[in-house]
């Protein structure tokens, strides 16, 4: 789905069902470097049982045309942005590692655009290690294989897949890949800038739900259990033997527990 956000192009998948926007909505927000593919199971499935999908490619990614954003307050305007266009009045928000906070801070920011909210691979702060920093800026490829590395537990490694010819770590590797010179760092930036997590989490009204990896290297569950308390009645899910590319590692799972929660 193609929409105008601005004066530059955007792009949602929309789980391979003409968009409704009279179905209740769910927007998929990506993490750092990534884009909507890394939600086809979760969107396709919720689009068709009785769902909305917007998995969304934030601008400089994927197929969404400007250039990466480049604060969480930012992604956060983009994203109400995006409803109008969509026609959509009030959505469930999906967030993974920086789409959580991008989820966490509109929110907070426009509690009558967001229904609900499930940050996944969430913690706050969202420090990124100047090393890091470096590495994304100067040297791209050196910096998407370290993360590719920290993003999974031991069971995304080979030969321990899923499934026969499933291979976690390169195909989040290749997602990172094509997107466009420049995003990663300017996303790792952003997650390391922000500041208002707590406050923001504060905030919120609408019900939320975290999900956390027991083996996440990148956002550690316990720093996600402390932002889950600052949010009032918020629900809180660790899955055993994932890292944090919670989206990849464990799908069904995920798409389990999101199920759940909307019907809830």
């Amino acid at each position: 789905m193609e929409l105008r956000v601005g004066n530059e192009s955007a792009y949602a998948y929309t789980g391979g069902k003409a968009f409704d926007p009279k179905l209740p909505a769910v927007v998929f927000i990506h993490g750092g470097a990534q884009d909507h593919s890394a939600w086809i199971l979760q969107s396709r499935y919720l689009a068709h049982h009785g769902y909305a999908a917007l998995a969304v490619d934030l601008p400089g990614h994927g197929r969404s045309g400007g250039d990466p954003l480049g604060s969480i307050e930012s992604m956060a305007d983009w994203l109400v942005a995006l409803l109008d266009a969509a026609r959509v009045g009030t959505a469930a928000l999906v967030g993974q590692s920086m789409g959580s906070l991008a989820a966490l801070e509109c929110a907070a920011k426009y509690p009558r655009r967001a229904s609900r909210i499930a940050l996944i691979g969430t913690a706050f702060p969202m420090s990124v290690s100047p090393d890091l920093l470096d590495a994304a800026r100067n040297r791209e490829s050196e910096a998407q294989r370290m993360i590719n590395v920290w993003s999974h537990a031991a069971y995304a490694h080979y030969p321990s897949n899923p499934g026969p010819g499933f291979w976690v770590q390169g195909g989040n590797l290749r997602l990172m890949q094509r997107q466009k010179q420049g995003a990663l760092h300017a996303d790792f930036a952003a997650c390391n800038a922000y500041a208002a997590g707590l406050e923001r989490a504060a905030q919120v009204t609408c019900p939320a739900l975290f999900l956390l990896g027991a083996r996440d290297a990148m956002t550690p569950a316990r720093a996600g259990r402390e932002l889950a308390k600052a949010i009032p009645h918020a629900a809180v899910r660790t899955l055993d033997d994932s890292g944090h590319n919670l989206v990849g590692e464990k799908p069904d799972e995920v798409l389990d527990a999101l199920v759940e929660f909307l019907r809830a």
